[in-house]
C-alpha cells in the first residue's frame, strides 16, 4: 500500500485559543511538612506562625487553608523569624547574616487563569547587612545572634558576638547614629571583681520590660545580665550571674526573671527598685540533677489563675543516660511530663492571654517545631493531650514509598473513612479547635472530595484529605497486623493509644524523668518487607488492594464494626516449575493463621501471596468481576478473590534473567556480569553503526532509497534520534511494568468480553481473553449467586505483541469506539458515567518508554504512533489519562494523554490521535526521586516529593486549580504591590520556577518603595518607560508619570537593579 506525506501545516488561530482554554501549567502549593525547619514566630494578634527553612523559604500558616509562602533570593538558611505585631511584617535573619523585611501585600495578581481581587500575598520589601570593621568584609563580632522587635515595633534590637547591641528603625531598617551600646559602656556598670578582665561574651537573649515598654533585658553568655534603659541609655540594674547562659524570660509582672543556662538549671531573679546589683538569684534549681546535665535552651513562665506558674524549657537532660533525648519539659506544681520527641527541637511558643489588662497568662497551648514535625500540646485539658494538625502532618513519619489519588469520592465512603480516623485519634488527641486561626481563606468550597493514599516504609497506608490546600490526615491503615513480625502491633510502643503516658494516674510508677512519647514520626521500619509498593481503591465497592515488597498482595474491604477474625491465605507460583531458578532473595512474611482483632475501617479479606517474594511491581483491581492481576519480576497473576481461586499464573522470566532472582533486598549483585553487559552493548553498538563499503545487497539498497527519501523530507517531518534495540538478553527483561483488565473486542470483532493485559520491561504485551460468569457481551449481573457459586473464572491467552526495540512497556489503555477510555468498575452498571461505545471498533493505547502507540482491535494493527524518545530525546516515566475541561465553554472537555519524562517535562497527547498538545517543564531533571513519585489526578493535576516530608501540587488545567486565596485583617493600609501588574509567578519554597508566558525565571521581587519612595504610586513599566523615553528619544510620544523625572546617579542604579543591568552597563547611560 502507498503511503503519502504531507507537508505539516500551520497552528490553527482556532485550535491554539482553544488549547489556551483547556491548559496551564502552574505551580499551586506545598503540602506536608517543611523540609529542614530552621526558624519559628508567632504573632498572636493576627493568630499567624511562620517556619523558616535551611533552604531559604518562609511559610505563614493560620488557619486550614490560609498560608503564604516566600522565598529569599539567596539560597542561604533561616535562623530567626520575628513577627512585627499586627502588622502583617515579618522579619527574617538568614546566616549570611543579612535581615529581611517582609509583608503581606493585596493583589490583584494574575493566578490560575482568573484575575484575584483582594487577594494577600507575601513579599519581600528590603534587606540589611549590619556594618562590618573597616577592610574585613565579614566579622564575627558584628555577626547577629539575637533579635528583639519592641512591642510599638518601631524599633529593633540586635545582639551580636561581639557584645555590642544596635538599634535599627523599622520598618525602614535603618541604623540609629550614636545609638549602639557596647560592652565598655555595660562594663562601667559592674562591679569591679566581676570584671576580672574577661569578656562578657556575645549577647544570648534580649527581653522587653512587660510594664515597662521603654527598658530592655540584655543577658550575655558570661551571665551577666543587664537592666537597660533605653530613654536614659543607663543600667538601671545588673544582675552577676556566674553560669553560662542561655535564655531569658520576664514574669508577667516585671517583678522577677528566670534564666536557664548551660548546666541544665535555672534560676528566678527578683527586681528590686531599691538595688542597682544583684549578687544571687532567689532560686536556683537543676531539675534533673543532681549528674551533669546538658543545656537547658529556651525557657518560658507563664502564670496561670491557679496560683502555680507552668513552666516549659527544652533540654536539660542528664548527659550520660538520655543525653541523646529530644525533650520539652512541661510542669506546674506537681504535675510535672517530659515530652520525648524523635527528632531535634527547633523552637516553642505558648498560645496564652496577650491582653495587658489580664492578671494571667493563661497559657492554652504550646508549639513545639521539630526538626521533622509540628506538635501542640493542649494545656487546658487533665493529662495535657495532643492535639491532631490539620495541616503540616508530617507525611514521611515513615518513609513515602508510593502514592495514589482518588478524585470525587462518593460521600457515603468519605464519612465512613472519616468516622474510622475519628475513632482512631478518639483516644490520642484532644478534640480543642486548633489554635493557630488567623486569616480568612478566599478560595471557593471544593467541588468534590478527593483523596490521597501514600504508602509507607513501614507497611502503613495513610488516607489524606486532599481536596483545598491543607492536606488533612483522615485515616491510617496498618497492614502489619497480617503478619507475625518482631513487633506485634497490637503491643505497639509507638502507638500513641497504647502509651500509658497518656494516663496521668500511672505517671508516679513510671522512673525518672517521667517520659511520654509524643509525635507520630517514627523513621524505622521493624521489617523492611512490610513496605506499600502499590494501592488501588475502589471509590464504589469501597475495597482495597495493597501490595507490598515480599510479594504480598492484600484485598481489604471497609467496615464499620471491630472484627476478629482469620485471613484466607493463597499461595501463588510466578515461576511455574520453571527449572534453573534459584530465589536468593528475602524469605516471605509469615501470616498470622489465628483470628487476629481488627478495628473499624479497612479490613483483610485474602492474602495473595506470589513466589518467589518478590517485590509487586504492577497491580489492578475490577472490583465489579471480583478479580485482581499483579505482576512482579518473575511473572504476573490473576487471582478471584470471591471464590478464593488461581486464575492465571504467567512467568515472563528470559533465560538469563538470573539477577532477577536476587531480590530488592539483596546485597549479592554480579559486578562481572554488569561488567561484561556493558562491554557487550558497547561493542555492539559500535558494529552496528559501521558501514561495510562495496557491498551491495538488497537490504541495503532498501536502507539507501528510505534515507534518500528521509533527506528530500527533511522539511516535512522533524529530524528523529537513532534509536538502538535493546538486546533481549538484559537483566530484569521480564519484569511486569503495568497490567489492566478491561471489557473489549480480543477474539473477533463481534463478541466483547473481559481482557487482561500484561506488559514487561522487554516491550512484551501479553492479551488474555477471560471468560467471567455472568460477564461479557454485554451481560453484567452480580456476583455470588447460586449458580455460579461452581463455576470458575478462565483465561485464555489471545495475543502476544513485541514491541520494536523492546523499550519496557509503561502503561497500557483500552479505549472504547469513540477513542475515550473505558469506565471505571461499576460507573457505566450504576449511571454514573456514560457506557462505552461497544458498536464501533475499539482500540488499545500502548506507551513505552520511547513511544506512544494506537493499536486497533482485535487485529492489534498499529494506526497512529508518536515516537518521543526519537523527537524529543527523553524517556517517558509516567502515563495517565485525564479531563481537561475548559476555563470559558462551562460544558467543553477533552480527554487528554499526560505524559512526564525523564527530563521531568510534561507532555500533552490528543487521544486518540496523538498529536501534541502543549509541553511543560516541571521538575528538574537531576531529581529522579521527584519525578519517580509523581501522580497525577483525573482533572488534570499532579503531586510530586520535592523532599521526604513535602508534595509540590501543580495544575496543568486552566480551570481546575488549587491554590492558596487568603486575605488578612491588618492595623496597617493594606496597598497594591507596585509590581502587582508583572506576570511573575509566585515564587515556592522549593526554588526557582519558570515563568511559561516569557521563559524567564523569576523570584519574590523587591517592592521599589525601598528604593525611591517617590515611585510608590506607578508601577515599574512606567518608570522604566518613562525613564528611557527620557534618555533615548522624545517623551512626548510615551506619556507616563515619570515623563519628566530627571535622571540622577541614583535613579539609574535603581533602573539597573530592576533592568537587570550591570554597573558597567550604567557608566554608558549618556547624562541628563
Amino acid at each position: 500500500m502507498m503511503k503519502f506525506r504531507f507537508r505539516r501545516q500551520g497552528n490553527d488561530p482556532q485550535r491554539e485559543k482553544i488549547k489556551q482554554e483547556l491548559f496551564a501549567f502552574n505551580k499551586t502549593v506545598e503540602h506536608g511538612f517543611p523540609n529542614q525547619p530552621s526558624a519559628l514566630a508567632y504573632d498572636p494578634k493576627l493568630q499567624l506562625m511562620a517556619i523558616g527553612t535551611k533552604s531559604g523559604a518562609i511559610k505563614v500558616y493560620g488557619v486550614p487553608g490560609v498560608e503564604f509562602t516566600g522565598l529569599h533570593q539567596d539560597t542561604a538558611a533561616v535562623t530567626q523569624i520575628h513577627f512585627l505585631y499586627g502588622q502583617g511584617r515579618l522579619l527574617s535573619l538568614l546566616d549570611d547574616n543579612t535581615l529581611h523585611l517582609w509583608e503581606l501585600s493585596a493583589g490583584p495578581r494574575e493566578g490560575g487563569g482568573a484575575r484575584r481581587e483582594g487577594v494577600v500575598y507575601l513579599e519581600e520589601v528590603r534587606s540589611y547587612s549590619p556594618p562590618g570593621r573597616p577592610g574585613l568584609e565579614s566579622c564575627s563580632a558584628t555577626r547577629v545572634t539575637v533579635l528583639l522587635m519592641l512591642r510599638s515595633c518601631d524599633l529593633l534590637c540586635v545582639g551580636t558576638e561581639g557584645g555590642g547591641v544596635y538599634f535599627l528603625d523599622l520598618p525602614h531598617l535603618s541604623l540609629r547614629d550614636n545609638q549602639s551600646l557596647l560592652q565598655d559602656q555595660v562594663m562601667q556598670s559592674v562591679p569591679e571583681d566581676y570584671r576580672c578582665g574577661k569578656s562578657l561574651g556575645p549577647v544570648e537573649s534580649l527581653q522587653e520590660h512587660p510594664q515597662q515598654p521603654g527598658k530592655i533585658l540584655i543577658g550575655y553568655s558570661r551571665g551577666l545580665v543587664v537592666l537597660w534603659d533605653l530613654s536614659n541609655r543607663h543600667a538601671d540594674h545588673v544582675f552577676l550571674g556566674k553560669q553560662q547562659l542561655e535564655s531569658l524570660v520576664w514574669e508577667r509582672s516585671g517583678n522577677s526573671f528566670v534564666s536557664s543556662h548551660s548546666d541544665g538549671g535555672y534560676s528566678v531573679w527578683a527586681v528590686a527598685s531599691g538595688n542597682s546589683c544583684t549578687q544571687q538569684p532567689v532560686s536556683s534549681t537543676i531539675p534533673y540533677g543532681p549528674f551533669p546535665c546538658k543545656a537547658i535552651n529556651k525557657i518560658l513562665w507563664r502564670t496561670s489563675p491557679s496560683g502555680s506558674p507552668v513552666l516549659l524549657y527544652s533540654g536539660g537532660m542528664p548527659r550520660a543516660s538520655y543525653g541523646d533525648r529530644h525533650c520539652l519539659t512541661v510542669q506546674q506544681d506537681r504535675r510535672h511530663v517530659t515530652l520525648d520527641f524523635t527528632s531535634r527541637v527547633i523552637d516553642f511558643f505558648t498560645v496564652h492571654c496577650e491582653d495587658q489588662d489580664k492578671e494571667y497568662d493563661e497559657p492554652s497551648a504550646v508549639v513545639v517545631l521539630l526538626e521533622e514535625e509540628l506538635v501542640v500540646v493542649d494545656l487546658q485539658t487533665s493529662g495535657w493531650p495532643s492535639l491532631p494538625t490539620p495541616y503540616l502532618a508530617p507525611l514521611h513519619s515513615s518513609a513515602i514509598t508510593c502514592s495514589c489519588h482518588v478524585s470525587a469520592v462518593p460521600p457515603k465512603l468519605w464519612e465512613r473513612l472519616s468516622r474510622a480516623g475519628r475513632s482512631q485519634s478518639h483516644q490520642q488527641h484532644t478534640h480543642r479547635t486548633w489554635p493557630i486561626c488567623g486569616g480568612k481563606n478566599l478560595a471557593p468550597p471544593p467541588k468534590q472530595q478527593e483523596l490521597l493514599l501514600t504508602g509507607h516504609e513501614d507497611g502503613t497506608v495513610r488516607f489524606w484529605d486532599a481536596s483545598g490546600v491543607a492536606l488533612t490526615p483522615l485515616y491510617k491503615l496498618s497492614t502489619s497486623s497480617v503478619f507475625l513480625t518482631d513487633c506485634d502491633p497490637i503491643d505497639d510502643p509507638h502507638d500513641p493509644g497504647n502509651d500509658p503516658g497518656n494516663d496521668p494516674d500511672a505517671q508516679h510508677e513510671e522512673e525518672w524523668p517521667p517520659f511520654r512519647k509524643v509525635g507520630c514520626f517514627d523513621p524505622y521500619s521493624d521489617d523492611p518487607r512490610l513496605g506499600i509498593q502499590k494501592i488501588i481503591l475502589c471509590k464504589y465497592s469501597s475495597k482495597l488492594l495493597v501490595a507490598g515488597t515480599a510479594g504480598q498482595v492484600i484485598v481489604m474491604t471497609l467496615s464499620e464494626e471491630r472484627s476478629d477474625h482469620s485471613v484466607d491465605v493463597c499461595v501463588v507460583d510466578l515461576l511455574q516449575d520453571r527449572e534453573g531458578f534459584t530465589w536468593k532473595g528475602h524469605d516471605r512474611l509469615e501470616p498470622r493463621l489465628s483470628p487476629t482483632p481488627f478495628p473499624p475501617g479497612f479490613q483483610p479479606l485474602v492474602l495473595v501471596q506470589c513466589m518467589p517474594p518478590a517485590s509487586v511491581t504492577a497491580v489492578t483491581l475490577h472490583a465489579e468481576w471480583n478479580l485482581i492481576s499483579f505482576g512482579t519480576s518473575h511473572g504476573f497473576g490473576l487471582f478471584d478473590y470471591h471464590r478464593r481461586n488461581t486464575v492465571l499464573a504467567r512467568c515472563t522470566l528470559h533465560p538469563n534473567d538470573s539477577l532477577a532472582m536476587e531480590g530488592p533486598l539483596s546485597r549479592v549483585k554480579s559486578l562481572k556480569k554488569s561488567l561484561r553487559q556493558s562491554f557487550r552493548r558497547i561493542r555492539k553498538s559500535r558494529v552496528t553503526g559501521k558501514k561495510r563499503p562495496g557491498t551491495s545487497t538488497p537490504t541495503s539498497k532498501v536502507q539507501e532509497a528510505n534515507a534518500a527519501l528521509a533527506e528530500q523530507d527533511s522539511d516535512m517531518a522533524p529530524v528523529q534520534r537513532r534509536i538502538e534495540p535493546r538486546s533481549a538478553d538484559d537483566c530484569l527483561s521480564g519484569v511486569v511494568r503495568c497490567v489492566c483488565l478491561a471489557d473489549t473486542f480480543l477474539r473477533d470483532g463481534t463478541h466483547h468480553g473481559p481482557t487482561l493485559w500484561a506488559g514487561t520491561n522487554s516491550g512484551s504485551v501479553y492479551a488474555y481473553a477471560l471468560e467471567v460468569p455472568g460477564v461479557g457481551s454485554g451481560r453484567v449481573c452480580e456476583r455470588g449467586g447460586v449458580g455460579e457459586a461452581s463455576v470458575c473464572v478462565e483465561a485464555v491467552l489471545g495475543k502476544e505483541i513485541q514491541l520494536m526495540h523492546r523499550a519496557p512497556v509503561v502503561s497500557i489503555c483500552v479505549l472504547d469506539g469513540r477513542g475515550r477510555p473505558l469506565p471505571d468498575p461499576y460507573e457505566a452498571s450504576r449511571d454514573l458515567a456514560s457506557a462505552p461505545d461497544m458498536n464501533n471498533s475499539h482500540s488499545v493505547l500502548i506507551a513505552s518508554e520511547e513511544q506512544l502507540k494506537v493499536f486497533s482491535l482485535p487485529k492489534v494493527s498499529a494506526k497512529t504512533k508518536f515516537k518521543l524518545t526519537a523527537h524529543e530525546g527523553c524517556r517517558v516515566r509516567r502515563v495517565a489519562l485525564a479531563v481537561f475541561s475548559s476555563a470559558v465553554q462551562e460544558d467543553y472537555s477533552e480527554q487528554t494523554l499526560v505524559c512526564l519524562t525523564n527530563q521531568g517535562d510534561l507532555h500533552l497527547f490528543s487521544i486518540p490521535a496523538l498529536r501534541p498538545q502543549a509541553r511543560y517543564d516541571c521538575i528538574r531533571k537531576e531529581d529522579i526521586s521527584g519525578i519517580a513519585s509523581c501522580v497525577f489526578t483525573r482533572t488534570g493535576q499532579g503531586f510530586y516529593l520535592i523532599s521526604p516530608s513535602e508534595y509540590e501540587r501543580f495544575s496543568l488545567s486552566a480551570r481546575d486549580v488549587t491554590e492558596p486565596l487568603c486575605s488578612v485583617l491588618l492595623n496597617r493600609p493594606l496597598l497594591p504591590s507596585p509590581a502587582s501588574d508583572s506576570t511573575a509567578m509566585l515564587p515556592q519554597a522549593n526554588g526557582t520556577h519558570k515563568n511559561q508566558a516569557e521563559g524567564m525565571y523569576t523570584h519574590t521581587h523587591t517592592s521599589p518603595q525601598c528604593l525611591c519612595p517617590g515611585l510608590s504610586h506607578c508601577s515599574l513599566g512606567h518608570v522604566m518607560q518613562g525613564c528611557f523615553s527620557g534618555l533615548h528619544g522624545d517623551a512626548s510620544d510615551n506619556p507616563s508619570p515619570c515623563r519628566e523625572m530627571k535622571v540622577t546617579m541614583e535613579t539609574r542604579v535603581m533602573l539597573s537593579q530592576f533592568a537587570g543591568l550591570g554597573l558597567a552597563q550604567i557608566g554608558d547611560w549618556p547624562s541628563p
